[in-house]
């Protein structure tokens, strides 16, 4: 995880905050640059939040991004 902070110039308990929902809701820059570092696109990412909004179970594209995320 510290290395994807540091990648996205994002302090690592900011990624933190991000990962467990304590923030609620990140500026979009914080977003892209986490999203570029993980080898996720937007599109990747706006798809799986409406996903979510209406209660759909996640896909998972980039099977390498949640592995990186847990490092």
């Amino acid at each position: 995880m510290l290395e994807i902070a540091l990648d996205a110039r994002v302090s690592p308990e900011t990624l933190r905050k991000i990962e467990s929902g304590r923030v609620a809701t990140p500026a979009f820059p914080t977003i892209a640059a986490i999203a570029d570092v993980v080898g996720l696109s937007l599109d990747a990412v706006w798809a799986e939040i409406n996903q979510a909004k209406r209660g759909v179970e996640p896909s998972r594209p980039d099977h390498n991004a949640p592995d990186r995320l847990a490092s």
